[in-house]
């Protein structure tokens, strides 16, 4: 689903990688117009049973004619579909590459790694990360762009790609009062539990930071948190 501006760019040139708005809105929008169809075979079962959460509701939709209540459930469908396609459109990320530079750009915010910052880059999971030459996490973001496709662009442009994550031996399960922490580094991880409970990102971005600052890098897995050791950042 993303753009691409040449995958092996020559040197000089730049590589972008991004998913294209327009097919992410599509797929939402068909996604919730089927969803909204199916609506009146849903409402039918559920006025059938004894009880039922929203029964009444169920009721009130049934009593609106065919074709009516599938054409409108259709276009209800459609609508939440293109607000929910906006939203993927928002938090998606998109990659610029050239032989100076990595940009990465999400939420319409741009940050950008010379060359000489970057030492690597690897997959962790749906996420991309990037490493500095003395091991500390530059960047780590969700991505849905093809995998494949980043490596080589990367690659094209001189940057080197890792087939796995160089330090995946060094990473540790949090639990509260885990020894070995920085002092405040564990107060920090309580609250970036917390704030994944509350499905707060921007909160366990802000604290994601302020541990990288004590050296502490932290990545998730499910609901629980790894860190590793890594050297301060300013």
């Amino acid at each position: 689903m993303e753009l691409e501006k040449k995958p092996a760019a020559p040197a000089g040139d730049e590589t972008v990688l991004a998913e294209s708005p327009l097919v992410l809105a599509l797929i939402c929008v068909v996604c919730g117009a089927v969803a909204g169809v199916l609506l009146p075979l849903l409402t039918h079962g559920m006025v059938r049973l004894r009880w039922v959460p929203f029964k009444g509701l169920a009721e009130l939709l049934t009593s609106v004619p065919e074709p009516w209540l599938t054409l409108g459930g259709a276009g209800v469908g459609a609508l939440l579909g293109l607000l929910v396609g906006f939203l993927a459109v928002h938090e998606s990320l998109a990659v610029r590459i050239s032989d100076e530079r990595i940009v990465l750009t999400v939420r319409d915010a741009s940050r950008e790694f010379p060359r000489r910052d970057v030492a690597s880059a690897h997959r962790d999971g749906k996420e991309l990360v990037l490493l500095a030459p003395d091991g500390a996490e530059l960047a780590r973001e969700k991505s849905d762009l093809s995998w494949p496709r980043l490596a080589e662009a990367l690659t094209a442009h001189g940057h080197r790609w890792e087939p796995e994550d160089p330090h995946r031996e060094t990473w540790r399960r949090w639990v509260p009062g885990t020894p070995g922490l920085p002092e405040g580094a564990d107060a920090l991880l309580k609250a970036r539990a917390t704030a994944r409970k509350r499905d707060d990102a921007d909160d366990a971005r802000e604290l994601a930071e302020e541990l990288r600052r004590l050296g502490v890098t932290v990545r998730d897995e499910k609901k629980r948190q790894y860190w590793r050791p890594s050297p301060r950042r300013a």
